[in-house]
């Protein structure tokens, strides 16, 4: 197992204002998802939500999932969530792209299913870059510090 990366530190000053169970749940499913693909960049933004997006470039477009954190939930969003297979209709949300699972336990995210999705989801993202990426495994923040 690699060593997790650690939490970009105006992610966390972000992150720790929020619930105490919410952020248990964030750090579990972004360790969950780097365990996945530990290759992913990590691109952070706090505009409605406190959001980790998981791209396979430095890219916003190149996503394949996020983790949008609100007030006291959090959801496992997928960017182009309308163009995945879902076979066990996991997905829910009504925009045109995105589509998320709704997270309250670790149960919502730690299964065969969901892990299936994430790595379709990767997979995707792959088929879809315009152009390969040197940037792997970096974390990039685009919240603008005080």
């Amino acid at each position: 197992m690699t060593k997790l990366r650690p939490i970009h530190p105006d992610f966390l000053f972000l992150l720790d204002l929020k619930e105490k169970k919410v952020i248990e749940l964030f750090k579990d499913l972004r360790a969950y998802i780097l365990e996945i693909y530990p290759d992913s960049n990590e691109l952070l933004y706090h505009t409605h939500a406190l959001t980790a997006v998981f791209s396979i470039s430095d890219k916003l477009s190149d996503a394949f999932c996020m983790l949008p954190i609100y007030t006291n939930h959090l959801n496992l969003g997928f960017n182009k969530g309308t163009l995945l297979k879902d076979p066990y209709s996991l997905l829910t949300g009504t925009g045109n792209l995105i589509r998320h699972i709704t997270v309250d336990t670790a149960k919502d995210y730690r299964n065969k299913k969901v892990k299936d999705l994430i790595k379709a989801a990767v997979e995707f993202a792959i088929k879809e870059m315009d152009k390969p990426t040197r940037s792997t495994g970096m974390t990039i923040s685009k919240i603008k510090s005080k």
